[in-house]
């Protein structure tokens, strides 16, 4: 699908900042806090109900993934939103194809013994019981309306952020999240009928928790392990 970009190109183009809403000290304090309580409740699960989800709310979601900043705002992002059981069904397929290979052949010891406390395996059941899966695909370029096309720049570091912002929103809306990275990925091109420019990156596996779900009991580093102030 052709695209035309959001702003015009050529000369430097601006307008007063109007969104920006200013906080007093005590309130951003607040608002830091709890914004990295209710963060802090997000886990990573592998048990999903198979529970419907309104389309909305993951509409809204992609809708705030798209805010997120990206190199000279080209915006090098695609999601496809899969919810239909045959299309899961030959994600799966493909997935645990490339698992199976990565876990009995490509993957050294050390890589396992990393990924043991995580009790994950080839099987991955929840790419058909979860509601949706959501495909992020990276764009080299963009094509435009007359045919022309642009190259993309920084895509990874602009696909990482938008994906996060997807995350929270999730998250933040009441939905569990899964980040499956299944290696190599190109499978999914030719399923979701995606152009060879665009790279997919990673397959979020959305929907409720099942009941009785079971995280693993892992935690998180220090602020002073992830951060220094100089």
């Amino acid at each position: 699908m052709m695209s035309k970009l959001p702003f015009n190109q050529g000369q430097p183009q601006f307008v007063p900042l109007s969104t920006y809403r200013r906080y007093s000290e005590a309130d951003m304090l607040d608002r830091s806090r709890a914004y990295y309580e209710d963060m802090k409740r997000r886990k990573t699960i592998r048990e999903f109900s198979g529970q419907p989800v309104p389309r909305e709310i993951i509409e809204n979601c992609l809708l705030t993934a798209s805010t997120a900043p990206s190199g000279a705002n080209h915006q090098p992002w695609h999601f496809v939103v899969v919810s239909d059981p045959a299309l899961k069904k030959k994600i799966r397929e493909g997935a645990e194809a490339e698992e199976k290979e990565f876990y009995e052949h490509r993957a050294p010891q050390e890589w396992k013994d990393a990924l043991a406390p995580l009790g994950t395996d080839a099987d991955k059941p929840f790419l058909e019981t979860a509601p949706y899966l959501i495909a992020i695909f990276g764009q080299k370029k963009t094509v435009l309306d007359d045919g022309s096309e642009l190259k993309n720049y920084y895509v990874p570091e602009s696909v990482s952020i938008a994906t996060g912002f997807l995350i929270s929103a999730l998250h933040h809306a009441g939905l569990a999240t899964l980040t499956h990275t299944p290696s190599p990925m190109n499978f999914l091109n030719q399923l979701l009928d995606r152009p060879a420019h665009e790279k997919p990156y990673i397959l979020l596996v959305v929907g409720y928790p099942a009941e009785q779900c079971m995280v693993p009991n892992i935690g998180k580093k220090s602020l002073a392990e992830i951060a220094s102030f100089r």
